[in-house]
C-alpha cells in the first residue's frame, strides 16, 4: 500500500489512524500549493482531486478518509478504532458523522472561503460571504458537543475514529484563527488529552 498524503487535516486523519494502528506505510507528497492534486496523475487516482488517497496492492486506489479509514480497521481489526460490534460500530460512525458535517465541513470552509481564498478561488466556486456563519456553525456545534462530553472520549470510555477526526480538524482550526472557546471545558480537556497521545504527532 501507499499513502498520497499531503498538508491539511484530511490526511493528518488517516496518519494518526495508522499511528494508533501501529502500521507504516509508504507515503508520497502531493504538493497542495502547486495544485499537483488537481492535476493528472493523482486525477487518475482520485477524479475528485482529494488527498489522501490509499493506493492498495492490486493498484486500485481509494478516496475520503472515513472510507479509507474503515478498510484499515477492517485489515487490521486490533487495536479497534471503529468498533469491535456491531452497537460499537454503530456509535463510532454516529459520532463521525456528526462531527464531519457539524463541526469538520463548517470549520474547513470557513477557512477556505476567507484565509485561504486566494488558494482556492481558483479552484471551484467559494462563497467568501458565508465564510463567517460557517466559523460561528462550527463553533456553535462545539459548545453542544462541550455538553455531550462525559467521559474521557468522544464515544465515551472508547478512543475511536471520532476522536481523530475531530482532534485533527481543531488541531488545524486552531492554527488558521478558529479557536478553541474557553467557556467549553470539556473540549479543551478532551482535545489537551488526545494532544498528548503520540499518534497526535503523525
Amino acid at each position: 500500500m501507499k499513502l498520497y498524503n499531503s498538508m491539511g487535516p484530511n490526511p493528518h486523519v488517516v496518519r494518526m489512524f495508522l499511528a494508533e494502528k501501529g502500521l507504516s506505510i509508504p507515503l508520497e507528497q502531493i504538493d497542495l500549493m502547486k495544485g499537483e492534486n488537481r492535476q493528472e496523475p493523482h486525477l487518475a487516482r482520485n477524479p475528485a482531486g482529494q488527498v489522501p488517497t490509499l493506493e492498495l496492492e492490486d493498484g486500485d486506489h481509494l478516496a475520503e478518509i472515513t472510507v479509507i479509514c474503515e478498510y484499515l480497521e477492517e485489515m487490521h481489526p486490533t487495536p479497534s478504532l471503529i468498533g469491535s460490534t456491531p452497537q460499537e460500530r454503530a456509535e463510532t460512525r454516529m459520532w463521525v458523522r456528526r462531527i464531519d458535517l457539524n463541526i469538520c465541513e463548517p470549520l474547513a470552509n470557513g477557512f477556505r472561503y476567507a484565509e485561504g481564498l486566494p488558494l482556492f478561488q481558483n479552484r471551484f466556486r467559494c462563497l467568501p460571504e458565508a465564510a463567517d456563519g460557517l466559523k460561528a456553525l462550527a463553533q456553535d456545534k462545539l459548545t453542544w458537543l462541550d455538553g455531550l462530553l462525559t467521559g474521557p472520549y468522544v464515544a465515551g470510555e472508547r478512543f475511536t475514529l471520532a476522536d481523530i477526526l475531530l482532534y485533527c480538524f481543531l488541531e488545524f482550526g486552531v492554527a488558521v484563527g478558529q479557536g478553541l472557546n474557553p467557556d467549553n471545558k470539556n473540549v479543551l480537556a478532551w482535545f489537551e488529552r488526545i494532544k498528548a497521545r503520540p499518534s497526535a504527532g503523525a
